[in-house]
């Protein structure tokens, strides 16, 4: 039997695409082994969102090849989307497919295999009007699953690279969604995060749903006891998307709102459409109207301009909001967007500084977050054994605390009601309470 192994980068939307073709490998009679096992085919799935992840992706190819000198190896995903002929220039690619008809990946291997000597299969993306439909059986997680609901991005954000390397949104089928997810109930999953290039947009190519629409239809399958939303744009929370999600309980009270800078003139230049008043406003929305709420973001430091000035207006915005966890990264240009040509770049050193100071800032305040729990019951989805601690098992609350607790894998795959005892570093720890409540 021949082996594949996997290397997947970036996005929860590569996750998913990675444990579709997982399956289709499997039904083609490939063993999937680790990726840092000998396999005779190797796939990357690539990501393209910043220079870093341009260069790990170069890394983990020429490792690939390291592990089995003879191995086929694949380039997939966006970094082999926006740089066709750079990835196939890389020592040891055997093939390129990108971001379109990664569903082929069999035929284009048989169809090297029998002679043929295309290379790249990578095909302009931004033509592209229907949703690929992969589907996934299994997730080698056992928890919870991701579910791709739509592909493309139409915001064209000044400094993104995403619309050029995904195309234009299209929305998947709404009984392609509900079966998938059903077949996943009845196998056992608690928990699906919905998820996708811009998942705010879905529906709007074919006019007839949108997300709450398809998270209503997903509230009523059998089995599914968490929904759980992708990042999500500000500009989608207001009062009718608030009086529609308060009253379908499956719904996780975490919502990640994309932010990427607290300053407006930042916000203008990046081509964001939204404001910090409507962003302040959708955040009041959720506090007002949904309990135990956790808000968390992205947010961008160095973007092209970005004066002192509006690094601390940003700053004072992330303290007013207080998020319970932050993500920070660092501008990367990237050749093809706006951005990549404005003037006043700032300096590798000030990017660095900046980033330090909203990481130590992001940590605060997931700590103090976390304190606010201290003593409260919260019910808690089970997810592994804790690697570096023996004989205990971590999972996750409805609004996204990570919660260590004492037990073994039997406990995978339960929500059980665990009472919070106090912070460590990030994460809480917690007594699980007996079903007899005793």
């Amino acid at each position: 039997m021949k082996r594949v192994a996997f290397c997947t980068l970036g996005c929860k939307v590569n996750q998913y695409e990675t444990e579709a073709l997982s399956g289709i490998f499997r039904k083609a009679g490939y063993n999937v082994v680790d990726f840092e096992e000998e396999a005779e085919v190797y796939v990357i799935n690539t990501c393209t969102v910043t220079n870093l992840s341009d260069r790990k992706s170069r890394q983990m190819i020429r490792k690939a090849k390291k592990n089995n000198k003879n191995s086929v190896v694949i380039v997939v995903g966006c970094y082999a989307q926006t740089a066709p002929e750079e990835v196939s220039k890389i020592e040891g690619v055997n093939m390129v497919i990108g971001t379109k008809d990664k569903g082929k990946i069999i035929e284009y291997i048989k169809e090297m295999e029998t002679g043929g000597d295309k290379l790249n299969f990578v095909e302009d993306v931004m033509k592209v009007r229907e949703f690929e439909e992969l589907g996934v059986d299994v997730y080698r997680e056992r928890t919870r699953a991701f579910i791709k609901i739509q592909e493309g991005c139409n915001q064209f954000c000044s400094y993104c690279i995403i619309p050029y390397a995904r195309g234009p949104v299209r929305s998947r089928e709404e009984k392609n969604i509900l079966n998938e997810i059903t077949s996943l109930a009845r196998k056992g999953y608690k928990e699906v995060v919905l998820t996708g290039i811009h998942i705010a947009s879905y529906g709007k190519d074919i006019k007839t749903t949108s997300l709450i629409d398809i998270v209503k239809k997903v509230h009523e399958i059998e089995g599914i006891e968490r929904i759980r939303l992708g990042s999500i744009e500000p500009t989608l929370i207001n009062e009718e998307f608030i009086e529609s999600i308060k009253s379908l309980k499956k719904v996780c009270p975490q919502y990640h709102l994309s932010l990427q800078s607290g300053c407006d003139r930042t916000l203008k230049r990046m081509n964001r459409k939204y404001t910090t008043q409507d962003y302040r406003k959708s955040v009041a929305l959720l506090r007002e109207n949904i309990k135990d709420v956790a808000i968390t973001t992205d947010i961008m430091v160095g973007f092209p301009g970005e004066t002192d000035e509006e690094f601390e207006e940003t700053y004072r915005f992330l303290q007013e909001i207080f998020f319970a966890s932050m993500h920070v990264f660092k501008y990367s240009p990237r050749k093809g967007t706006p951005a990549a040509t404005y003037p006043n770049q700032v300096s590798p050193e000030k990017k660095e500084e900046r980033s330090n100071m909203l990481i130590n800032l992001a940590f605060d305040m997931k700590v103090s977050y976390n304190k606010g729990y201290i003593g409260k019951v919260l019910p808690v989805l089970f997810e592994q054994e804790v690697k570096e601690m023996e004989g205990y098992v971590e999972g996750l609350t409805p609004n996204y605390i990570r919660v260590v607790c004492e037990g073994n894998g039997e406990l995978e795959g339960k929500i059980l009601n665990v009472l919070l005892k106090e912070t460590v570093s990030d994460y809480m720890t917690g007594e699980i309470i007996p079903e007899n409540g005793s």
